[in-house]
């Protein structure tokens, strides 16, 4: 899909810069957003923005305008994508502690980060055996592709990387640290937590996994797999090309064809990783959710059910 042919814009952003207010922020922003017919998910917190946001081009343009003119986000950075109809049902501002959970109190990502390294560059750095390579997104997104070499933390979640960072005996401070994620904002983070652990060279790939399978060429890649994104694409490959997984969406796990003929596997309740992890109400609530999908696919409809904004919230 792309801009001659859908009418919807889709734009991904974050930027890591001090709000020393940031509540009063919010509502004027959530009223510029409105005003134009904008929807999606912004977060604002003290250390910046984050969120995803779709609409018209005029809608949009208009929306980063006014994000632009607050304190240090001139230059602020977005990823578009196109879409026939607008995935989201609502517009939301909301105030956080933090744009991306870390739970870390002494991690500034605005002054203390990586070095970021162009993806024509990160080849030749990884492949550094003084280089060690960490993969900072949860377990279920590394199950499906990573970098070749890349240390797995296995997290469940990425409040869970600084624990694991605090007893991985193999990291050592004189080692080069590289870290990746899926679009950016996870790795400016936790090279934030390595450099507030004494590390001294630590290095992300800038514009994370999607910039690489974007700009490198498949017979020069160092990727192995596919890169689980958190839209109806589920995974993409090199070229950004859509991946032949599904999604479960009582657990959000990527499901290739295997997967998908597990006896356990019942679509929109469950899937062989999560059945015995969901209670009976929950998988009674699901499949009354589901039911209510296909009728509304049936009437030509889109069900609010279908979770567009959950996947769209979990991209960070």
């Amino acid at each position: 899909m792309n801009e001659t042919t859908a009418t919807v814009v889709v734009a991904a952003l974050y930027k890591f810069t001090g709000f020393p207010d940031p509540a009063s922020l919010c509502d004027p922003l959530l009223a510029e957003c409105k005003k134009v017919g904008a929807r999606g998910t912004l977060l604002i917190a003290p250390e910046g923005i984050n969120g995803t946001i779709a609409g018209s081009r005029a809608a949009i343009d208009q929306v980063l305008q006014a994000i632009r003119a607050l304190p240090g986000c001139a230059d602020i950075e977005h990823k578009e994508s196109w879409a026939d109809e607008n995935p989201f049902f609502r517009m939301k501002v909301r105030l956080k502690k933090e744009i991306v959970t870390l739970g870390v109190d002494d991690v500034d990502p605005v002054n203390n980060v990586g070095t970021y390294v162009d993806p024509v560059d990160w080849n030749a750095l990884i492949s550094d055996p003084e280089t060690i390579l960490i993969d900072t997104r949860n377990d279920y997104e590394v199950e499906i592709g990573t970098f070749k070499g890349a240390t797995n933390p296995e997290t469940g979640s990425f409040r869970e990387l600084p624990e694991w960072v605090d007893g991985f005996k193999d990291l050592r401070q004189n080692r080069k640290v590289a870290m990746f994620c899926t679009g950016g904002i996870r790795c400016e983070k936790s090279t934030a937590l390595m450099k507030a652990r004494g590390f001294e060279e630590v290095y992300h790939l800038r514009g994370g996994i999607l910039k690489y399978l974007e700009e490198v060429p498949e017979e020069e890649s160092l990727w192995e797999g596919e890169c689980f994104v958190f839209d109806q694409r589920v995974s993409v490959g090199h070229g950004l090309v859509p991946g032949p997984y599904k999604q479960c969406y009582a657990c959000r796990r990527p499901l290739d064809q295997a997967a998908m003929k597990s006896e356990l596997y019942v679509e929109g309740v469950s899937c062989a990783a999560c059945f015995d992890e969901k209670s009976n109400s929950q998988k009674k609530r699901y499949a009354s959710r589901q039911l209510q999908m296909k009728l509304a696919r049936k009437r030509g409809e889109t069900h609010i059910g279908a979770g567009s904004e959950k996947r769209q919230r979990e991209a960070s």
